[in-house]
């Protein structure tokens, strides 16, 4: 074979071989709707895709799997411009319900992590979003739906009262 062709052809086989970094340009997002995994490119992740079996939105960012620690000047940020549903549990560290609703809260938040973001707020230490939801006695439950509160919970729940209200939300 003369050098040409053999050149000609490495540079083919190089080229073919190039293709396969092309999935490390993707990352896999599962739909919170459906659960259906979607292999969106990194490059397209800001441009707001949709999944392909039910359309819906797919965020790139996944909800934490824990509950957040929110204060009053990050509520905004953390709750009225999430995108998605959010439980804001409002409580106290002198609250013996709150501190017995705190491992359902947990594992609701790992059950449904990237359908729902938990968080909470101290309302002792954050008393400006306490009293803008008029919370007046703990544990007091804020439900939002893309940033728009759509429910409140009061006291201590069993997990499956809070679950009901939690998917019904989503």
């Amino acid at each position: 074979m003369n050098t040409f062709l053999r050149e000609d052809l490495r540079k083919k086989c190089s080229n073919l071989f190039a293709g396969d970094h092309m999935a490390d340009d993707k990352i896999i997002i599962a739909c919170s709707k459906c659960g259906t995994k979607n292999r969106i490119p990194k490059n397209k992740i800001n441009d707001n895709p949709i999944c392909g079996k039910c359309q819906n939105p797919l965020s790139g960012k996944k909800t934490p799997d824990r509950p957040v620690d929110i204060i009053d000047s990050t509520f905004d940020k953390e709750v009225l411009g999430e995108p998605g549903a959010v439980l804001v549990d409002c409580w106290a560290p002198w609250c013996g319900p709150c501190r017995m609703i705190a491992p359902v809260l947990e594992q609701l938040a790992e059950e449904y992590a990237g359908r729902i973001k938990i968080a909470k707020l101290n309302v002792d230490e954050n008393p400006v979003t306490a009293s803008k939801y008029a919370v007046k006695s703990i544990p007091t439950m804020l439900l939002f739906n893309s940033g728009r509160l759509v429910n409140t919970l009061v006291g201590a729940l069993p997990k499956n009262e809070i679950e009901k209200h939690v998917l019904s939300i989503l």
